[in-house]
């Protein structure tokens, strides 16, 4: 297969300022919003310091994930030639090259380690300076190079290592601002992002039928009535998990309250309404345009997030 680009014009500046902006993907910043889900249920909103870190722990993400966006577009760009969507990218149609591709995922890189060293984490007294988010930050880059180099082909792992990133984004978020995440808090984050995981490799199926395996070769290993199943049973665990940590005795403890059973609803509703989304409308290729461009999802976010603040500042 040739993997060189296709022949492109050379770009102007405001096309190439355009295709660099969408090579670093801000669209899919959103997902880092789970490194602020520790300041939420920690009761940090009020304290000024953890919140400067807790903002400081999510641009480093963003800028982490998007040096892992440029290096895995340049390692796919074989095969997303050969998807209807993926073909347009940056890399992939040529408007970027190799040179400049690497300039930016080093400068993101470097952005994204000096961030966790600046003073709003690093003077913290009760948080490890910026080495753990450092840390952290250097091993969700590496566990994406092991995906892009090969594990992505190992079916089940390559879904595992995608919901693995989101709990280094919760643990990122907490051990930034010096506190312990909730177990069961991680638990239902697991359940959530396996859920999303599944979703994604069920709509690539759908979508691309017998070229499939040319676009993603762990296709190959799927199929649509088992990860139907693995639906099911993800979507079942983020209900259950959810629903225990809001009533177990240590969140009740921790928050003064028992009435985060109230959020559930919302909770119900918006993972009935995304496999809605997934069987009937074909969604779940890209999460974060499936979640904020549906309304039903976004009113139901807004609502889940709006009765969480109320109940935990009437508890606190």
């Amino acid at each position: 297969m040739n993997s060189e680009a296709p022949a492109a014009p050379a770009p102007g500046r405001s096309s190439l300022a355009l295709a660099v902006l969408r090579l670093l993907r801000p669209n899919q910043w959103i997902k880092n919003a789970f490194v602020l889900v520790g300041l939420l249920f920690a009761h940090a909103w009020h304290d000024p310091e953890r919140v400067q870190a807790a903002m400081l722990a999510f641009v480093s993400f963003c800028a982490m994930a998007s040096a892992v966006y440029v290096v895995n577009d340049w390692f796919d760009r074989a095969r997303d030639r050969l998807h209807p969507i993926k073909r347009h990218r940056p890399i992939a149609s040529g408007r970027i090259g190799g040179g400049l591709a690497f300039a930016l995922a080093a400068m993101m890189f470097a952005l994204a380690i000096g961030a966790a060293y600046a003073p709003p984490v690093a003077g913290l007294p009760d948080a490890d300076g910026g080495a753990r988010l450092a840390l952290i930050l250097v091993l969700y880059a590496a566990m994406n190079l092991g995906y892009s180099l090969g594990l992505k082909r190992v079916p089940i792992l390559d879904c595992a290592l995608i919901a693995l990133g989101f709990m280094l984004r919760i643990l990122a978020g907490t051990w930034a601002i010096g506190i312990e995440p909730s177990r069961w808090l991680l638990v239902c984050g697991l359940s959530v992002t396996l859920f999303l995981a599944f979703a994604k490799r069920r709509a690539e199926l759908a979508a691309l039928g017998d070229s499939a395996i040319g676009h993603r070769a762990v296709l190959e290993s799927y199929s649509l009535p088992l990860l139907d199943q693995f639906l099911a049973i993800t979507a079942t665990a983020v209900l259950v998990t959810y629903s225990v940590y809001t009533v177990s005795s240590e969140t009740v403890q921790i928050h003064g309250t028992d009435k985060l059973l109230w959020t559930l609803p919302f909770v119900a509703y918006g993972l009935f309404r995304y496999l809605f989304i997934v069987f009937q409308r074909g969604a779940g290729g890209d999460p974060t345009r499936d979640l904020i461009g549906d309304p039903h999802m976004v009113v139901s976010g807004v609502a889940w997030f709006a009765t969480t603040v109320w109940v935990l500042r009437a508890g606190a």
